[in-house]
């Protein structure tokens, strides 16, 4: 990773060559790139929707003759018309706001959006929730209008690059209200930052916008103290200390941040606050010495919580004892119900997986939510869940690229911190969903069922796709 001022390899100081698509000139004159690689990778978003939802049909007893001259009902695809329709907007928007950002960001999201709405299309009913379905492809087009909203608001990085201690200061107020709204504090109970909105039933997660500020913050602060943070500051045997007065406003940002965590009851944002805000330092520092001392810290401190607050000590013997007959009797507790009914989906799915419809993934509590990836793994097995890890991983590699190929350090630090959003959330609903780490009720990106956090998160890909056009 290179920092502004710096040469890039590859670069011969001249002007990049255009991306490999074929520019269009409109009435105006100005060049603008069609875009053609998303275009044709979207295709498989909504290939995946269109066999699903036949695969859906096929085993709901609905018969479908190809040979007649007549389609099926028009209403049982209307979730793939509707998602396609919202893919295209974004992609013909794109190209008039930003023509020259990346073209794989917008169709890998489409792609998990696809799954996570044919999931709550094939869940939904068997809970009955009808409209699940319907309501989580309300939410991806609104995430992806809210895509292209952000990318062309931050034509101009200046009004977040300038003012990071605001985004900080709004996040946590976001938090601290919802935290204030949902009444007393009491340490033995799980409580999820919910704020509700009216009385129509619509709800909003502050957290999700609360992660986006901080990384804001986080880049920012660390952009303009790159040299001290760099030099290091005292030495403590063979470490190198950073120097406290640069770096304690972030480390005040960060205890502030943990503290509306614990208060909370979110252990798993508190996690990911946490591994942002070490691999953040780290790409802007260099020295493993910051990140060994403040997970030297962080471990002391989660010593201390999991004393004083019996919650904590709960959620680790939720996976410690959920097997344990003596303790149980043979019979896993309501508590350690849903860890092990997700292993047993887990299970039951073998190599390849019972096929869309044929499983019974709602046996599993949480199976839209908290257990969607168990959900998944047992009508798509353990191939379908690798290919799902695969589509992630290759959202990573995009937005690690884009952090790589960045010029400045602020984009530099934005686009790895936002990408590292995706890639803890990932490991960690996942290792909580395979009984490796308590579960902490971390969303999978875009494919758990949720308006807050889908919302949230084409948010990011609306950043990162500005980040990545040549001269952000």
């Amino acid at each position: 990773m290179t920092y502004a001022g710096q040469p890039q390899q590859g670069h011969t100081g001249k002007a990049s060559a255009a991306p490999a698509a074929k520019p269009w000139v409109g009435s105006g004159g100005a060049a603008r790139n069609y875009r053609w690689r998303e275009l044709w990778l979207l295709l498989f978003p909504a290939l995946f929707m269109l066999l699903g939802l036949i695969m859906l049909l096929l085993v709901n007893g609905q018969h479908i003759d190809l040979t007649a001259k007549k389609l099926p009902l028009l209403d049982a695809f209307t979730p793939v018309i509707g998602l396609l329709l919202a893919l295209l907007g974004a992609h013909v928007a794109l190209i008039f706001v930003a023509p020259d950002a990346d073209e794989t960001l917008l169709p890998i999201a489409g792609l998990l959006s696809s799954i996570g709405v044919l999931m709550a299309l094939r869940l939904g009913p068997d809970l009955n929730q009808n409209t699940l379905g319907s309501k989580q492809l309300v939410f991806v087009i609104a995430g992806l209008a809210l895509c292209v909203l952000t990318v062309w608001a931050t034509r101009d990085l200046r009004w977040i690059r300038d003012y990071p201690y605001t985004w900080a200061i709004i996040g946590a107020l976001l938090v601290a209200v919802t935290l204030a709204h949902a009444g007393s504090f009491n340490p033995s109970a799980p409580s999820r930052d919910v704020l509700s909105l009216g009385n129509g039933g619509l709800s909003f997660q502050p957290s999700e916008v609360f992660k986006i500020c901080l990384v804001i913050f986080f880049a920012g602060y660390l952009s303009q103290n790159l040299t001290i943070l760099s030099n290091g500051g005292y030495r403590l045997g063979p470490l190198t200390l950073p120097p406290v007065k640069n770096l304690a406003p972030l480390l005040v940002v960060l205890g502030m941040a943990l503290l509306i965590v614990v208060f909370g009851r979110e252990l798993g944002l508190a996690v990911l606050i946490l591994g942002v805000f070490l691999a953040m330092l780290y790409a802007a520092s260099g020295r493993l010495s910051y990140i060994v001392m403040l997970g030297g810290i962080f471990a002391v401190g989660a010593v201390v919580v999991f004393n004083i607050f019996s919650y904590a000590r709960d959620r680790v013997s939720l996976i410690t004892q959920a097997f344990d007959i003596h303790v149980y009797q043979g019979a896993p507790p309501l508590s350690s119900y849903q860890i092990v009914q997700g292993l047993v989906a887990f299970g039951s799915g073998g190599v390849f997986g019972q096929g869309l419809g044929l499983g019974h993934p709602t046996f599993v509590p949480a199976s839209t939510t908290d257990y969607v990836a168990a959900s998944f793994a047992e009508e798509f097995g353990f191939a379908g869940l690798l290919a799902l890890i695969a589509i992630f991983m290759l959202l990573l590699y995009r937005g690690m690229r884009i952090a790589a190929r960045s010029r400045d350090p602020f984009n530099q630090l934005l686009a790895l911190g936002l990408t590292a959003v995706f890639g803890l959330q990932t490991v960690v609903i996942l290792a909580g969903n395979l009984k490796l780490m308590p579960l902490t009720g971390v969303p999978l990106p875009f494919v758990a069922y949720g308006g807050s956090s889908l919302l949230a998160n084409y948010i990011i890909i609306g950043l990162l796709l500005r980040l990545s056009r040549e001269k952000a």
